[in-house]
């Protein structure tokens, strides 16, 4: 290798959960945005987000992985696709005690890998005089080979020698006394070295030999003194053992077989100290916010109880920051017979089985740790309550369980005056969790303004306790929930979202899904298709089937709601003939379940298959079959029936306001299938009026999916120009309909190519009401050779609609004012 290489160092054994392991490597290669982690971790994901940093900067760069035997086989394997597709300015350094299973013969017959086994670090009898000199000690030749033999060459036993020898009066002596085997040798050395320490330090090092990492702070309290910062670093810097953990040099380790052997020495010498310097231990890491430290020298301390509350008031921290592993093994750390006397672990147990899809196991679990819940006074544990009523709603999402968010509302609504058993405050992340899930199902259920406020609340707190993944969670459910507001306000929060989840690195994560989806619907609703589809087609790989039916539901409706536009029916009926599949898979009625059934039959009537249509209104619920998204449907069916008054007596509830819909587009659609039924009554006035109304509902969000639906087009192009209020939305819904895919963000871009004369010709009538039919027959050319105008039109001036194009054309003085 040649160069100046920048060295990433990170140990496998440090990270419990392979995440953890992706995080630290990421952030050593030193990442532009701190790496946090998620709930659900992907591995190829992390991999792809891994090798992306790396080729963002070409510099060379050693990464060297420490303890590699410590990786589980899944994290191995993610490791092992990492290195074949390293780029070639990077180089991976794996140490290990044993062979690693990589799959490195394609790289080892390339000549791609050098491999250093045992037999290559052990130290030879020059490489042993050279390390002794550099301790300044010298031995005899005699002396010199049969340390080396004894040792087998052994690093750490020559340099615990090399500690003892520096300060024996007489190192030949010391070498001639010295056998054993390795252990042996350890063992002897290391009641050496604590002998000839002074005593103060010796008590320093054996009652901290319980930690994993120490700092001068919790030193002096385990030790019972004062100065254990200088006393650390003073070891480190005489190579004893010590090495620091930052570059400031206030956390440090042990050497794993120094600290092994201290704690032997610790338990031999005082073993009713050891429980003791846990409490401590376990009261100093929890006061400072290091609970998951806190809560295993709480264990270790045989404090069950404590530690089961500890550990039952941290899942939501700890499965939000995706440490699923660390929750199992805290939760491992109890004997059986502590998990059976403590039942607040069950709320543990249900956490875990939720994250692994057991959600009929994890409900059992609920069920003990309510039961545990209603023998305390309310007060004592109305956090524990919360986080009950917070997993619960968790199910409720992932299985489609909206009915439940009645029973839950009362613990969630204000969960932030709600505290611990301990007394201290519900941490951030578990209200911002309970707020999260609140939300979601409320949302799905149909509670949208409530969805609104409480998602909101989850944002905002999320962003305040820098909890970016929650956020994230709350802003893509708010993308939808926030259409009771406006379509802009969706798009607002759902294009937020995605932002955040890229500068993260988790745009390949599920909890994006619902602003995708949020996205794709709007741009449909307004007629661009191009750009709806894209948002559509990075939603359904983010929407593996069968994992969240409300989601899925959400998708098909969406994906139904494209075909239809582009007139493709066979295909939007299988669509929503899904989305209403995926309704039956839940309890409780999805907000969009009204529509998913409306659409299905309204499809159905369109396609001919009348029995089928009506067959698939009478099976519907007596409250769903008097929504207006229904009654809409059962007009289709009419119309398609010649039956135009039938059709107007279903929409008589929806146009007077007494059946419940989902949205204005609802109204819109009622409007356009009863100047339908006027049209077919020969009763004009009532036919343009019926129009007017729905373009005037439909201008402020630009709904022109509605007129696309209902096959508007015919009488869109008799409305006379001059009589109508909303002539520029009747000719982007034209142009929509007549075979003009929208596309455009409405950014204004500057003209990138003149426009031909030809092109001047049709630019000029689109400041006019005049369709793009009409304008071909003004110009005595076809309706295709419009098309074609038109969309190189848009393109030179960087429009996304007709308005915008007129607009820009005049600021370019292409037209007059």
């Amino acid at each position: 290798m040649q160069g100046a290489y920048r060295v990433a160092f990170i140990s496998a054994r440090s990270e419990e959960d392979e995440q953890g392991f992706w995080l630290v490597l990421l952030a050593a290669f030193g990442a532009s945005e701190t790496p946090v982690p998620v709930p659900t971790f992907n591995g190829a994901n992390a991999v792809d987000r891994a090798l992306t940093q790396l080729n963002q900067n070409n510099d060379p760069i050693v990464i060297v992985i420490d303890d590699a035997h410590e990786l589980t086989h899944d994290a191995l394997a993610h490791v092992a696709k990492f290195i074949a597709d390293l780029p070639a300015h990077a180089h991976v350094v794996l140490a290990s005690r044993h062979d690693l299973r990589l799959g490195a013969h394609q790289l080892r017959l390339a000549g791609e890998v050098a491999e250093i086994r045992a037999k290559n670090l052990e130290f030879t009898e020059s490489e042993t005089r050279e390390l002794l000199a550099r301790s300044g000690i010298t031995l005899s030749g005699e002396a010199l080979r049969t340390l080396q033999q004894r040792t087998e060459g052994w690093a750490a036993g020559l340099r615990l020698a090399a500690l003892s020898l520096a300060v024996d009066s007489d190192p030949e002596e010391f070498v001639a006394q010295f056998s054993g085997s390795n252990r042996v040798v350890a063992d002897y050395l290391m009641a050496e070295m604590l002998e000839r320490q002074p005593p103060h330090v010796q008590r320093l090092l054996l009652t901290t030999s319980i930690l994993g990492r120490v700092n001068g702070e919790l030193a002096d309290l385990l030790a019972d003194t004062t100065g254990s910062d200088s006393i650390l670093l003073e070891l480190e810097d005489a190579n004893a053992f010590v090495v620091s953990l930052d570059s400031e040099r206030t956390w440090f380790r042990y050497h794993h077989l120094f600290r092994e052997l201290l704690r032997l020495e610790l338990r031999r010498t005082t073993p009713d100290l050891v429980a003791e310097l846990h409490r401590r231990a376990a009261e100093w890491f929890t006061d400072r916010g290091y609970m998951v430290e806190g809560i295993r020298h709480t264990q270790a301390a045989g404090e069950w109880q404590s530690a089961a509350w500890l550990l039952a008031d941290q899942v939501f921290d700890l499965l939000m920051s995706g440490q699923h592993k660390t929750l199992q093994s805290l939760l491992e750390a109890f004997p059986r017979a502590a998990r059976i006397d403590h039942p607040e672990l069950a709320l543990v147990d249900a956490a875990l089985e939720s994250t692994q899809g057991r959600f009929e196991e994890a409900a059992q679990h609920l069920d003990i740790a309510e039961r545990e819940a209603e023998k305390q006074p309310a007060e004592e544990d109305c956090g524990y309550r919360v986080g009950i009523a917070t997993l619960r709603l968790c199910l409720a999402r992932l299985r489609g369980q909206l009915d439940s968010v009645i029973e839950q509302v009362n613990y969630l609504a204000s969960p932030a005056g709600a505290r611990r058993r301990s007394g201290t405050p519900l941490s951030g992340v578990l209200r911002a969790t309970a707020l999260m899930n609140l939300g979601v199902v409320e949302m799905w259920s149909g509670r949208l303004a409530d969805a609104d406020q409480h998602l909101r609340e989850g944002a905002e707190l999320s962003e305040k306790i820098e909890h970016p993944y929650l956020r994230v969670s709350c802003l893509s459910n708010l993308g939808f929930a926030s259409k009771v507001r406006s379509f802009a306000s969706a798009r607002e929060h759902s294009e937020r979202a995605v932002e955040l989840a890229h500068r993260y690195g988790w745009e390949n994560e599920t909890i994006i899904a619902p602003a995708l989806l949020t996205l794709a619907g709007t741009h449909i609703w307004a007629g661009d298709f191009i750009t709806g589809e894209k948002w559509l087609a990075r939603a359904v790989k983010l929407t593996p089937p069968n994992t969240n039916p409300p989601v899925e539901l959400l998708l098909h409706i969406v994906s139904g709601m494209f075909h239809a536009g582009r007139n493709r029916l066979s295909d939007a009926l299988v669509e929503f003939e899904q989305a209403q599949r995926m309704q039956s898979l839940m309890l409780g009625e999805h907000v969009l379940a009204s529509q998913a059934t409306g659409w299905a039959a309204a499809t159905k009537a369109r396609l001919g298959m009348l029995a089928d249509a009506r067959r698939v209104l009478a099976e519907a619920s007596p409250e769903r079959a008097a929504t207006g998204e229904l009654r809409n449907a059962a007009a289709a069916i009419a119309l398609e029936s010649a039956e135009p008054d039938e059709a107007l007596a279903q929409l008589r509830d929806v146009l007077d306001g007494r059946a419940p819909i989902i949205h204005d587009f609802t109204l819109v659609e009622a409007h356009l299938l009863a100047a339908q039924a006027y049209h077919m009554l020969k009763n004009e006035p009532e036919v343009r009026s019926s129009i007017e109304k729905a373009l005037a509902l439909a201008e402020l969000e630009r709904l022109i999916l509605p007129f696309a639906m209902t096959g508007s087009r015919e009488l869109l192009g008799k409305l006379p120009r001059h009589t109508t209020a909303h002539a520029a939305l009747v000719l982007e819904i034209l142009d929509m309909l007549e075979g003009w895919p929208r596309a455009g963000n409405g950014l204004s871009t500057p003209a990138t190519t003149e426009l031909s004369q030809t092109e001047l010709r049709v630019l000029r009538y689109l400041p006019t009401n005049l369709s793009r039919s009409d304008i071909a027959r003004e110009l005595y050319v076809s309706v295709n050779t419009v098309n074609t105008h038109f969309r190189n039109i848009y393109s030179k001036l960087g429009a996304g609609r007709r308005t915008e194009a007129v607009e820009r054309a005049r600021q370019l003085r292409l037209l007059a004012h």
